[in-house]
Order: C-alpha cells, then sequence, then structure tokens
C-alpha cells in the first residue's frame, strides 16, 4: 500500500511542477494548439496555447513508478511492464500526431491511416505478449486472458483462439484510445474525467488483490496476475492527471494533446484487459462512450440521409457532444463540470456493480 500512495504523490508532484516548465518551453518554441476552423468560434482564442503536455503526464508516471518500486525494493512486474509499454507507445503515436500539426501548422496532424496503423502496431504487440505463455507466472497466470470478461472472466463463453483473442484486444486498445481523443476538446475535461476513472481502477486492483484466488479462493476470488502492481501504476497516472489537471482547467494553460489522450486511453484499456473486466470499461468509462457514440451517430446519421435524401442531416449540431452544448449555449465550465458529474455517476455504479457482485457471491 505504502507503494500505491509514494506512486501517486510523486506522479503528482513531478506533474505538477513539470507542468510548469513545459508551458514555459513549449512556449518559447512556439508550439502551440493549432484549432479546428469549424469548431466554435469561442476556441479560437485557444489558438497558440502550448500543447503536448501529455509528455509530462507520461514521464510523471513513469518517474512515480519507478520511484515507488524503488522504495519497495522489489522488481517491477510483467503486467505493470506492459501497461507502461502500452501508455508510452500510444503517447508516442500521439507525439508524432501533435508534432506534425506544429510543424504544419494546422490543426490535422498524421492522416487518420499513419495513426490506426501506429496504434495497431502497439496493441498487438501488447497482445501477443500479455498472452504469451512466457510471461506465465508460478500460478500459470498470464497477464491477459483469451476469455472475454465483465468483472472477472465470463466462464459460460467460450475462449477465444490466440488470434480472435488478440483481434478483440487490438479493438479495445484503438476504440478506448480514439474515444478519450475525441473527448480531450474542452480545457480539463478529458483530464478530469480520466483522473476519477484510474482512481477508480486503482481501486479495483487493490480489491483484486485482497480477494486474490491464490489467497482467498472460493467462487467470487479474482484471477488476475499482479493486482496490487497495476495498482501502483494506476495510482501513478492518476496523480500525474491530477497535477496536470491544475494547469489545464480553464482557462488551460496548457493541452495534453494526442500525445495525451491516446496514451491515457491506451492505458485505461490495458487496465481493462489485465484486471479482467473489460466490459465493465463501458460503465466506467462512460463518458468517453457517450463522447464516441455521439460521433458515430452523426456520421451514420448524415451519410443515411444524404444518400436517401440527397441532403445530409445531422443529429447535433456539432459533434464531440461537448460541443453541441456549447452550439447551444452552454459555457464551456458549465459542460465541462457537468461532464464530470456523468462521469462521477458512472464510476459511482461501475464500483457499486463490481462491489456489489463480490458481496453477494461471498454472502451465498
Amino acid at each position: 500500500m505504502k507503494a500505491i500512495l509514494i506512486a501517486g504523490a510523486i506522479a503528482l508532484l513531478v506533474s505538477l511542477l513539470g507542468t510548469r516548465v513545459a508551458i514555459t518551453t513549449l512556449s518559447r518554441r512556439g508550439y502551440g494548439q493549432e484549432v479546428r476552423d469549424d469548431g466554435p468560434t469561442t476556441h479560437h482564442v485557444k489558438r497558440g496555447t502550448p500543447t503536448m503536455g501529455g509528455l509530462v503526464i507520461i514521464l510523471a508516471t513513469v518517474i512515480g513508478y519507478s520511484a515507488a518500486k524503488l522504495f519497495s525494493l522489489k522488481h517491477p512486474s510483467a503486467s505493470a511492464l506492459l501497461l507502461l509499454f502500452l501508455f508510452v507507445g500510444c503517447g508516442l503515436v500521439g507525439f508524432l500526431d501533435d508534432f506534425i500539426k506544429i510543424v504544419r501548422q494546422r490543426s490535422l496532424g498524421l492522416r487518420s491511416g499513419a495513426k490506426m496503423v501506429g496504434q495497431t502496431a502497439v496493441a498487438i504487440t501488447f497482445g501477443m505478449l500479455a498472452l504469451s505463455p512466457w510471461l506465465e507466472d508460478e500460478n500459470g497466470r498470464r497477464p491477459a486472458s483469451h476469455s472475454i470478461s465483465f468483472l472477472r472472466d465470463i466462464q459460460w463463453l467460450p475462449a477465444l483462439p490466440t488470434v480472435l483473442a488478440v483481434i478483440l484486444i487490438w479493438l479495445i486498445v484503438s476504440g478506448t484510445s480514439n474515444a478519450v481523443n475525441l473527448t480531450d476538446g474542452l480545457d480539463g475535461l478529458a483530464a478530469g474525467a480520466s483522473t476519477m476513472v484510474f482512481g477508480a481502477y486503482m481501486l479495483v486492483n487493490i480489491w483484486q488483490n485482497n480477494q486474490a484466488c491464490v489467497n482467498t479462493g472460493g467462487p467470487k476470488c479474482y484471477d488476475v496476475r499482479d493486482p496490487l502492481d497495476l495498482a501502483v501504476v494506476a495510482a501513478a497516472i492518476t496523480g500525474a492527471c491530477f497535477g496536470f489537471l491544475w494547469w489545464n482547467a480553464s482557462p488551460a494553460q496548457i493541452f495534453m494533446g494526442d500525445t495525451g489522450s491516446l496514451a491515457l486511453g491506451g492505458a485505461l484499456a490495458g487496465l481493462a484487459i489485465l484486471t479482467r473486466t473489460e466490459l465493465l470499461l463501458v460503465i466506467l468509462g462512460g463518458l468517453f462512450v457517450m463522447v464516441t457514440m455521439s460521433v458515430m451517430i452523426q456520421v451514420s446519421f448524415f451519410k443515411i440521409t444524404r444518400k436517401l435524401t440527397g441532403t445530409g442531416k445531422r443529429v447535433f449540431r456539432m459533434t464531440p457532444i461537448h460541443h453541441h452544448f456549447e452550439m447551444l449555449g452552454w459555457e464551456q465550465v458549465t459542460v465541462v463540470i457537468r461532464f464530470w458529474i456523468i462521469t462521477g455517476l458512472c464510476v459511482a455504479v461501475g464500483l457499486g456493480i463490481f462491489y456489489a457482485d463480490w458481496v453477494v457471491g461471498a454472502a451465498t
């Protein structure tokens, strides 16, 4: 438990102080954000605000986790290293996207195909390693499972062949990383929501460690490899996001950019996969699902109506959905706070379901 506190505290401190340094450094180099011309006009004043702040989140997380390992004098676990690989790998793809935007002075960076290639390479590498028998522990547990999971592996569903399991992991990683990326459109929105969801996963990891099958047994135990070390990583990311939010809250002095949003989305996907809670992520990350669905609905409805009537129609004034509420006249801060409330409710429901399942199982 001390390692969890140390990782969170160190990451928070590094992020809080490091972001201030990053703002100054990035401003001097002219690494400012480009703003889409078709977006809300209130966003035009943000043009030139330093971006790529996600680098600080990544650095703070790695430093926080490393400090916790040095304090505890324990080797990093395979699960934690895989999660950090996914976190940093997705962040690298986002960094290339951000850097191209800055160099070419436009709101579009990597082409969608190139970005997907990068995400696919990272996700497939992660999936193959996580399912590899080489990373089995002394109890025969691998970091990831071939089964689909909700609160644990769903036993009545057949295990997937390795190829299909890797494809599923790729879908979860690419979908979640892009969902957080879409949510990162207002000051503090993605950082605040991510803080809550990663904090929830830290609690899930701690509970899984306390009720691990190797210690307690029973039908409601958790057969997860390295849950306590995953909690350390989750605590580090939570602290890093919290420290970054100090500078990213409205009016934002720095943006995380795709560097941060893709990294955070990848880490969320990794936690869901490694903790056997893939479908629970849909609840905990309900805000990210809502934002993504708004874009899918808008695009699909536009294409269908254009094909049927010749004129494409829209469900929302603008997507992602947080921009729709801006176009309705809501203040940016109002949208962010209300979306944080939605995230808090989703996290509360998700954790409630997770805990209630164990209580019911223990009682029977």
